[in-house]
């Protein structure tokens, strides 16, 4: 080989480098993050999915599910969410599950103070009642789901904890208050 042919050779490489780096770079701008999901606050008029009840009408803590597609679910009352979140057939991808910290809302009046239901702690078993009767009071924070279950009554959980024999919209399990 001539040295006339190796350097060729060489740029030629050196180019197709170039080429591959520079779409590297330019691919990776055209794909897009993950946009982080933020809840969505209710108002006068967002009413829950399953039964049409005003959310700001009734007590306890509220939930929401946002999907990748179509319009999130909002519900009067956390069983009433996990009833359709633990829902066998539920065949709409959750984006993210979002319940109210009650050690920082207003029980009677809950605005605001969104957490990620996953990461959330819950009380089942309670004296203290949500729209649809005995909930599952929803907490950021372990100590205080436990100070709420001392005050008021019930067991502590995790979101992985709950079952679809709690959520039962009949009140299920919920209504033993033995737990």
């Amino acid at each position: 080989m001539n040295v006339f042919t190796l350097k060729n050779l060489r740029g030629t490489t050196a180019a197709i480098a170039l080429v591959f780096a520079v779409a590297g770079v330019l691919g990776g701008c055209s794909k897009s993050e993950p946009v982080a999901v933020s809840p969505i606050e209710i108002t006068r008029g967002t009413t829950d999915s399953l039964d049409g009840m005003t959310l700001m009408d009734y007590p306890g803590p509220k939930g929401q599910i946002q999907y990748d597609q179509g319009k999130p679910d909002f519900f009067c009352d956390t069983v009433a969410m996990f009833s359709i979140y633990l829902k066998p057939e539920q065949q709409r991808h959750v984006r993210a599950i979002f319940v109210q910290d009650m050690a920082k809302t207003d029980w009677n009046n809950p605005t605001g103070h969104w957490i990620d239901a996953r990461t959330a702690f819950y009380v089942a078993g309670s004296k203290a009642r949500g729209a649809m009767g005995p909930t599952l009071a929803s907490f950021a924070s372990e100590s205080d789901a436990s100070a709420f279950a001392a005050r008021e009554g019930g067991k502590v959980y995790r979101f992985e904890q709950i079952t679809p024999d709690m959520v039962v919209l009949d009140g299920g399990v919920l209504k033993d208050h033995m737990t």
